[in-house]
């Protein structure tokens, strides 16, 4: 059985990783060097976005679901330029973000940009995608200061399954020949992503030696095409950081160029 990354795990790994991103600024030799997987950004520029969306989507969370739009952190302050204050400001950032998930839990409604994905429009759902960005984030930040590191195996297995989940699902139909995809973590798990009129949607494959569910539940058939590799390479390939052919491929690759180049409506 595939397990998912509960409620109390998410808020311990976005502190986890939050930190993370901190050390990295900390270290950074100057945060006026422009970060390479997001070369319209400077490091300070990156900091500032982190901060910046953390509080917002604390303001976000606290207003309840009754929220139609993202909510804008009223009276937040700037991020400082000082090193020490914009680590200070940072850390303020995530606790703020942290302490309004707390008060919400994870089953309250929030307004989210995902609507008609796969993931609940939740307090968990904002968490678990939350996770996902200060991850890859982090790993920006300690690549820019030359220090790169995969992302934790525990974050990047639930990541694989958040993308596909949040970012790739919709009804928004697939304007080329039906298709699939599957995707395999080198740690053991899968998903296959089904694309079609009805849009994309994606579902966990068994893990090897599961028994199936019932008496006649048959091997999948094979994937238009396939990605292997470990969570952590298939994270930053699915949010842009490397190529999808610094993956292990099989089938036909040109499949990723048409899904890189959807624009769903």
């Amino acid at each position: 059985m595939q397990n998912i990354l509960q409620f109390p795990d998410l808020l311990r790994l976005i502190d986890e990783r939050s930190s993370a991103f901190r050390a990295a600024i900390a270290a950074a030799p100057s945060l006026d060097v422009q970060v390479p997987t997001c070369p319209e950004w400077t490091l300070f520029d990156l900091a500032r976005h982190i901060g910046e969306g953390r509080r917002s989507w604390a303001a976000t969370v606290a207003a309840g679901p009754a929220a139609l739009a993202k909510v804008t952190a009223a009276g937040a302050p700037a991020a400082p330029r000082e090193r020490e204050a914009l680590v200070a400001w940072l850390a303020e950032s995530t606790r703020q973000l942290l302490d309004a998930l707390r008060e919400a839990g994870p089953d309250r409604g929030c307004w989210t940009w995902w609507d008609t994905s796969q993931s609940p429009q939740t307090c968990g759902a904002v968490a678990r995608h939350q996770l996902q960005e200060i991850a890859v984030h982090t790993y920006d930040a300690q690549l820019t200061v030359g220090d790169p590191r995969p992302l934790p195996t525990e974050v990047a297995l639930d990541g694989v399954e958040d993308f596909l989940f949040t970012c790739c699902a919709t009804t928004s139909a697939w304007p080329h020949e039906p298709a699939t995809v599957d995707y395999h973590a080198a740690e053991g798990r899968s998903w296959r992503q089904r694309l079609s009129a009805d849009g994309s949607r994606t579902t966990r494959l068994p893990e090897p030696g599961t028994p199936p569910a019932t008496a006649t539940d048959e091997a999948p058939d094979a994937a238009t095409v396939s990605a292997l590799g470990t969570a952590s390479e298939l994270v930053l390939a699915m949010y842009g950081r490397n190529p999808m052919d610094s993956l292990k491929l099989d089938g036909d690759p040109r499949l990723f160029d048409l899904l890189i180049a959807w624009e769903p409506e």
